[in-house]
C-alpha cells in the first residue's frame, strides 16, 4: 500500500475538467490497484467556488471524496482557486491545510500548492486571468490537448514563473528541514532530484495525460495516469 497519492489542479466546474477519467482512478484508490493509506489533494480542487458550474461528473467526484474521507486520511490543501477552506471541510468532512508535511521512509516530505511563489498572478490579475481563458479555449478547441500544452512550453513568462515557483519552493522546503517539495499550481509535471531537495509537481488534471504523484518508503514519482479504459467503464464510474 502507498503512504499517499497526491493529485491536483482539478478544477471542478471547468469545461477541461477530466471528471470521467477522475472518478474511475478515485474508485482505484479507494478499492482498488492504487490503494493508498491517504490522499492528499494540493490545490485547485475547484474552478471556483460557484456550485452551479458543477456538472453531473463532477459532483461524482465530490461523492467519491466523501467517501474516501470515510476511509483514508483526506487531506485538503488550499489552492488559489479553492475559496475558503471552512467551506470545503463541511462539504466533504476532509482536513484542509495550507501546507503539509509527511514523513515517509525517514524523509520529510512538504506539500503545499505554490502559488504563493507566483507573483505574477498578484501583480497582473487582468493579464492573468487572459491568459486562463485562452488556455481553456486551446484546451477545448483541441481535444487532444497538444496546442496548450505547447503554448505553456513556448511562453517564456510561464516557464520563468513555474521556475521561480520550483526555485523558492525547494527553499523553502529547505528551511524546514525537508527532502523533498511537492507542489500543484503550474500544470506541469515535473521530477527534479539535482541537488539536496527533490523538486516535484503533479501537474493537472485538465489536459491528457493527467499525472499525480506516488509517494512509498520516501520515494516520490511522478505517474501518467493511462487513457486506456473504455467509454463503459468510464461511464460506470460516474453512474
Amino acid at each position: 500500500m502507498l503512504d499517499a497519492v497526491v493529485i491536483s489542479d482539478i478544477h471542478l466546474g471547468s469545461d477541461n475538467c477530466q471528471a470521467k477519467y477522475l472518478a474511475h482512478f478515485l474508485g482505484e484508490v479507494r478499492r482498488g490497484s492504487t490503494r493508498a493509506q491517504r490522499l492528499i489533494l494540493n490545490g485547485d480542487v475547484f474552478d471556483s467556488i460557484d456550485f452551479r458550474r458543477l456538472k453531473k461528473h463532477h459532483w461524482k467526484i465530490l461523492s467519491e471524496l466523501r467517501k474516501l474521507a470515510d476511509e483514508i486520511d483526506v487531506v485538503w490543501i488550499n489552492g488559489n482557486h479553492d475559496g475558503p477552506a471552512e467551506i470545503v471541510s463541511h462539504l466533504l468532512g476532509v482536513r484542509c491545510a495550507d501546507e503539509l508535511v509527511l514523513e515517509s521512509g525517514g524523509r520529510k516530505v512538504l506539500f503545499l500548492h505554490g502559488h504563493r511563489f507566483d507573483e505574477f498572478i498578484t501583480r497582473y490579475p487582468v493579464i492573468t486571468w487572459l491568459a486562463d481563458k485562452a488556455y481553456n479555449l486551446l484546451q477545448k478547441l483541441d481535444k487532444s490537448h497538444y496546442f496548450a500544452k505547447l503554448a505553456k512550453k513556448k511562453s517564456k513568462t510561464f516557464l520563468r514563473c513555474a521556475q521561480k515557483i520550483e526555485v523558492d519552493a525547494v527553499r523553502y522546503a529547505a528551511k524546514l528541514g525537508c527532502s523533498a517539495v511537492c507542489c500543484g499550481h503550474t500544470h506541469l509535471p515535473v521530477a527534479n532530484t539535482a541537488g539536496p531537495v527533490h523538486y516535484f509537481n503533479s501537474g493537472c488534471w485538465t489536459e491528457k495525460p493527467c499525472h499525480y504523484l506516488t509517494v512509498k518508503d520516501g520515494t516520490i514519482d511522478v505517474c501518467s495516469y493511462t487513457e486506456e479504459v473504455s467509454d463503459a467503464v468510464l461511464e460506470a464510474a460516474v453512474a
